[in-house]
């Protein structure tokens, strides 16, 4: 009884992220006005905004105007309640659960946002950044030390590649789009500080390794058929992190 009420709050704040994905990026209200279709403007009504249930009973289509609702939307109420019942499953309820459920729940909003708009709000980086700091589960000034590192090193990551990409690659391929192209965005570096604090230098490098692996495919496929350059690596980034952190948790961190 207890993990399904676990299951169902996760649902529920994942039915709100999508709220703050949609949201935040277009600089609008969270609060006001209510909930209505992008399509048509028209007022979603509760019993149409039950997570899961009202895209099963709607058959994925607004109820007005019968436009296509995303698979985004109960994606992400799934994904979020996934990772609730994980994270109670493992953690037990308790002050560090809290925090660092938090951090994997301001994890989600970054990469879905990452994913439609290939950037993310500032003061979203912010807020892990601060929830970061109470989810620490080691010596605080090492932890610390430890995102730090991590930071730093892929600082001079970015520099190195962008520098290859900017003037090497752009003279080898002649494609403009590469002259100011960066390796990797802006809010990456905040993400991989977060994970070495957390994780540490071993378990971080790993976390990250994972999550340039699970890159590969899309930017694969975005290479030989979107003909797009950049990909958003937060979501990637997120997903190394957190299988890493359940490997930890199962081995006793």
């Amino acid at each position: 009884m207890t993990y399904i009420f676990v299951a169902l709050f996760g649902l529920c704040f994942g039915s709100f992220f999508n709220v703050l994905i949609y949201r935040l990026p277009l600089g609008q209200s969270i609060v006001l006005p209510n909930s209505s279709c992008p399509k048509c403007k028209v007022k979603i009504k509760w019993y149409h905004n039950i997570p899961i249930l009202s895209y099963i009973f709607l058959k994925g289509k607004c109820a007005s105007c019968e436009t296509k609702i995303s698979l985004t939307y109960p994606f992400v109420e799934l994904l979020t309640s996934f990772v609730t019942v994980l994270l109670f499953h493992k953690l037990g309820f308790g002050s560090y659960f809290i925090c660092i459920t938090l951090v994997f729940y301001l994890l989600i909003v970054l990469s879905f946002i990452d994913l439609k708009y290939k950037a993310v709000p500032d003061y979203l980086l912010v807020f892990i950044f601060i929830s970061s700091l109470f989810a620490v589960n080691n010596d605080f000034i090492s932890s610390f030390t430890n995102g730090l590192i991590f930071a730093g090193a892929f600082i001079m990551l970015d520099f190195l590649l962008s520098f290859y990409i900017q003037n090497i690659k752009y003279k080898l391929t002649k494609n403009e789009d590469l002259k100011h192209q960066k390796a990797l965005g802006e809010g990456d570096i905040p993400i991989v500080f977060v994970i070495g604090m957390i994780l540490g230098i071993k378990a971080g490098f790993t976390a990250i390794f994972l999550g340039a692996l699970c890159a590969i495919i899309p930017s694969l496929y975005n290479i030989l058929f979107k003909k797009e350059i950049e990909t958003p690596f937060i979501p990637y980034l997120s997903l190394g992190f957190f299988i890493e952190f359940i490997f930890l948790l199962s081995e006793g961190f």
